[in-house]
């Protein structure tokens, strides 16, 4: 289960729970993956609702693999995820959330 207070969201990969986290070095992939962009830019699309798909993939596998998943994205191609496209985007834009929250602001 994921705990919410140490950042972590859970994400269900064909019915199967999974924690995700960004670490630093889950954000560190992150932002390698990013090409061009950098985490703020990632952040300001997310809060303007402008993100993408790929934007939402790269934030699932960072947060996955920051929580102890050993897979890729091409592995998130083949599941189904829970809640489907929207459930993905809303996982991936609470993990960011969390990652960046002061503490005791947490929700």
């Amino acid at each position: 289960m994921a705990n919410p207070f140490a950042g972590e969201v859970e994400v269900v990969l064909d019915g199967r729970p999974h924690v995700a986290k960004l670490t630093l070095g889950a954000l560190a992939e992150l932002e390698a993956g990013l090409g061009e962009g950098s985490l703020v830019d990632l952040v300001a699309r997310f809060e303007a609702g402008r993100f993408s798909t790929r934007d939402v993939l790269a934030l699932l596998v960072a947060g996955l693999r920051g929580g102890g998943w050993r897979g890729t994205a091409a592995d998130l191609l083949t599941v189904e995820i829970g809640g489907g496209p929207v459930g993905a985007a809303r996982a991936a834009a609470e993990v960011l959330a969390r990652a960046f929250a002061v503490p005791g602001e947490r929700g």
